[in-house]
């Protein structure tokens, strides 16, 4: 994939924030080499079998709103994770041994249909399920038997 910059006039930034909305950042190339980790670290930030992430040039993420929302800490021997303090959501994830480069998970992008894994890194310590969510079951909200919804209610009433 080419690496367009904010010098390509037909480049659109991509923007994208917290659950909460406090925190917001811009990305000002397209994002590249995205994957989906599933080390332990990922699984317990995502609460999850891992995260999807992308990656942009350091000096093309910006945060542009809420950076005093933002909070740090090292995540490895070799890495620090940001997330907004507000919501717990995770913004990047930042390597020494990439120092100009940074990860961004892929969920908090306004639009997440902007990027797509090609690849899974630490694919020995993914839960035995990950292979299998391929395969289940797909609804458009919530299921129509949620327990505590009448039955065929997907949407949760909103008073």
């Amino acid at each position: 994939m080419s690496e367009e910059t904010r010098t390509d006039s037909t480049y659109r930034a991509i923007e994208g924030g917290c659950a909460c909305g406090a925190v917001r950042y811009i990305l000002d190339e397209i994002p590249y080499d995205t994957g989906w980790c599933h080390c332990r670290v990922c699984q317990h930030i995502s609460g999850s079998g891992g995260i999807v992430f992308t990656t942009v040039h350091l000096d093309r993420y910006r945060i542009t709103a809420g950076a005093d929302h933002v909070g740090s800490f090292a995540s490895t021997a070799f890495g620090t994770r940001t997330f907004c303090r507000q919501c717990g959501s995770p913004l990047s994830i930042h390597v020494r041994h990439q120092p100009d480069e940074i990860d961004i998970p892929a969920g908090t992008l306004d639009d997440p249909e902007e990027v797509a894994p090609a690849f899974h890194l630490y694919a020995a310590e993914a839960p035995s399920w990950m292979p299998q969510i391929a395969f289940l079951p797909r609804y458009r909200a919530l299921r129509p038997r949620t327990r505590g919804l009448p039955e065929g209610q997907t949407e949760p009433t909103i008073e």
